[in-house]
């Protein structure tokens, strides 16, 4: 071990030590410092922050790398965790977990992004929308559930980190920041506590846009298992099974429904052509 690395893993333990002093919050304790730091107090959003130092270091672990030492990380995904801290809202109903993760991998891919050596897109930005939109639902058929990001990096032959970095990168392509602020709850609903998939709020962040330009020629229980299937209705994707049961029919007859209505659309729309699968 090298006095750099020794210098490094006495820093880290130090750190470790002293956010372990922070108490973490239940939801009750959130819900009033969001209240207070939209008062403008800066003291619960100092408390709101250090109470979840320890979330980012739990998402910083797999970004570590050769560009970019372990308190490196930490430190910018500790940057996006105190911009969550000063956009999150209690009454979007959401844990501050839930919706600093979003934040504080933002920030992390951000910074890696910067130092690394630009990531060669496709010359025409519309090809990677299509690949990530053909491969999460020729996958979601497969599988019958929601792929993750691994498994459509695996599809696609690329890393998961390169996708995700694409992601984040893609600016106008997928402009994740536009959906989540002080005004826009949109993705934060699809995010989950243990984990947040970008490629899936993507999908359905696109899904969402390009089906409803075309709703109107569907039939009634058509729109209706659309609507619930891409969470236009209250910010959750419903299952097949949920929606059967609402209507009284079985999961595979809503999906034969689902898979219809899209090819309906399909006709009609260019874009909803790249979510029928027909493998």
């Amino acid at each position: 071990m090298t006095k750099r690395t020794e210098v490094q893993d006495s820093a880290i333990k130090s750190y470790f030590r002293q956010i372990q002093k922070y108490p973490l919050l239940d939801f009750e304790q959130e819900i009033e410092l969001s209240k207070r730091i939209q008062s403008g107090d800066d003291t619960a959003q100092k408390t709101l922050v250090e109470s979840n130092l320890r979330l980012v270091v739990k998402i910083a672990k797999p970004y570590v790398s050769k560009d970019m030492s372990f308190l490196d990380v930490i430190q910018e995904g500790n940057l996006g965790l105190m911009k969550a801290a000063e956009k999150y809202d209690f009454k979007k109903n959401v844990r501050f977990s839930t919706y600093a993760a979003w934040w504080i991998r933002q920030a992390i891919v951000r910074a890696i992004s910067n130092k690394r050596r630009p990531i060669r897109l496709p010359h025409r930005k519309e090809e990677i929308i299509r690949k990530i939109k053909q491969a999460y639902y020729s996958l979601s058929q497969i599988y019958s559930r929601e792929p993750t990001t691994e498994e459509i990096a695996e599809e696609l032959k690329i890393d998961v980190n390169e996708l995700t970095t694409i992601i984040q990168m893609s600016g106008d392509i997928v402009s994740l920041d536009a959906e989540i602020n002080e005004d826009s709850g949109t993705l934060i609903t699809m995010f989950e506590d243990k984990s947040f998939e970008p490629a899936a709020a993507v999908f359905n962040k696109f899904m969402r846009a390009d089906t409803l330009k075309s709703m109107d020629i569907l039939g009634e229980k058509e729109r209706q298992v659309l609507l619930y299937r891409y969470s236009f209705y209250d910010g959750k994707k419903y299952t097949l099974k949920k929606i059967g049961d609402k209507f009284g029919i079985s999961p595979e007859t809503v999906r034969q429904i689902e898979m219809r209505a899209l090819k309906k659309l399909s006709k009609e729309s260019e874009k909803l052509r790249e979510y029928v699968y027909t493998g």
